[in-house]
C-alpha cells in the first residue's frame, strides 16, 4: 500500500502497557475475533489438542494473571505497525463517513485499543489469543499487534494490505453496529437459536463485504499496489472455517461455521471490492 508514516492517530488508545488478568468468558456480547480463529488453529497444531472444542460451551473461564509493564524497546520495535494501523484506522473511518453521509446517516469514530496479553475490554476480559476483536458495547476495536506477526509467520498472512484486511473486518462490524444490523441479528438469534451460527455467519461475511468497499476505496485513489489484492484474498482464503477446521484436524462441518468458509470469504470480500456498494452486501438476504 502507498502510505506515508506519521503520528498516531488521535483515535488510538495505547494500552499495552496496563496490567490485565482475572476472568473471561467464552459467549456474550464478546465474538471471537477475525484472527481468533487463525490463534486457535495455531494452539490446536502446536500443541495437538483440538481448542476448537472449548469454543462451544460459553460460560464464565478462568484466564491465566499477567502483568504487562512499559517496555520501551518493543514500543520502538511496533512503531512503525502502530502508524501503519492508525493510518488504516483514521482512513477506513473517513471512507465510511463518506459512505454513510451519502445515505444521510451519521458515523461516529470508533477507537483503536492496543494491548498487550490480556485486556479488560467493555465486553468482558480478553486475551491476545482472541485475536483482534470488535466490541459492540464500547465501540471500540482490540488488537495486541504480535498478531500480525503470527498471521505472517504462521498463515503466510503477510503483507500491509493483509494486515489493513483484517482491520477494515472489525470496522466493518463497528459499522453494523451503528447502523443497527448487529442488534437484529441478535434478535434473530435469540428467536431462532437454531440458525445462530448461520446468522453469525452472515454478519462476519457482511464484515468482509465491507471491507472491500474500503479496499474498493483504496483502488480508486491509487493506493493499492501491485499484489495487495491478493494479499487480503489470500488471508480470508486461510481463515475460512473449513480450512481451519481442517487445520485443526476436524472434520469440516459447515453447520458449526460462524465466519464462513474460505470461498465465501473471498467471495464477499471480492464483491466489496468490485463494488464499492454498500447494497452488494446484503448477506442476510442470500
Amino acid at each position: 500500500m502507498r502510505w506515508t508514516p506519521g503520528g498516531v492517530s488521535g483515535n488510538v488508545e495505547d494500552r499495552r502497557g496496563e496490567s490485565g488478568g482475572g476472568f473471561g468468558f467464552g459467549g456474550g456480547g464478546l465474538r471471537l475475533g477475525l484472527g481468533g480463529f487463525i490463534i486457535v488453529a495455531i494452539l490446536s497444531l502446536i500443541f495437538r489438542t483440538n481448542f476448537f472444542s472449548l469454543l462451544g460451551g460459553g460460560g464464565v473461564t478462568t484466564a491465566p494473571t499477567s502483568v504487562s509493564r512499559p517496555d520501551p524497546q518493543r514500543d520502538a520495535r511496533e512503531a512503525p505497525e502502530v502508524q501503519f494501523v492508525s493510518f488504516v484506522l483514521d482512513d477506513t473511518q473517513n471512507t465510511w463517513r463518506e459512505i454513510l453521509s451519502k445515505y444521510g446517516a451519521q458515523y461516529r469514530d470508533a477507537k483503536l485499543v492496543l494491548f498487550r496479553d490480556t485486556i479488560n475490554s467493555g465486553c468482558g476480559m480478553a486475551q491476545a489469543a482472541t485475536g483482534p476483536f470488535y466490541c459492540p458495547t464500547d465501540h471500540k476495536v482490540y488488537i495486541d499487534l504480535s498478531f500480525y506477526d503470527e498471521l505472517k509467520q504462521r498463515l503466510g498472512g503477510g503483507g500491509d494490505f493483509a494486515q489493513a484486511y483484517v482491520l477494515a473486518h472489525e470496522i466493518g462490524h463497528h459499522v453494523q453496529n451503528l447502523l443497527g444490523i448487529d442488534q437484529k441479528m441478535r434478535q434473530l438469534q435469540n428467536a431462532r437459536p437454531q440458525m445462530a451460527n448461520a446468522l453469525s455467519v452472515r454478519l462476519e461475511l457482511q464484515a468482509d463485504c465491507f471491507a472491500g468497499i474500503w479496499g474498493h476505496s483504496t483502488q480508486q485513489r491509487n493506493i493499492l499496489e501491485n499484489g495487495d489484492l491478493e494479499q487480503a484474498i489470500n488471508t480470508a482464503a486461510a481463515i475460512g472455517d473449513d480450512r481451519l477446521q481442517k487445520m485443526a484436524g476436524r472434520a469440516v462441518n459447515p453447520d458449526s461455521f460462524t465466519h464462513g468458509s474460505s470461498q465465501e470469504r473471498v467471495s464477499w470480500f471480492q464483491r466489496g471490492f468490485k463494488s464499492g456498494d454498500v447494497s452488494q452486501c446484503n448477506t442476510f438476504a442470500q
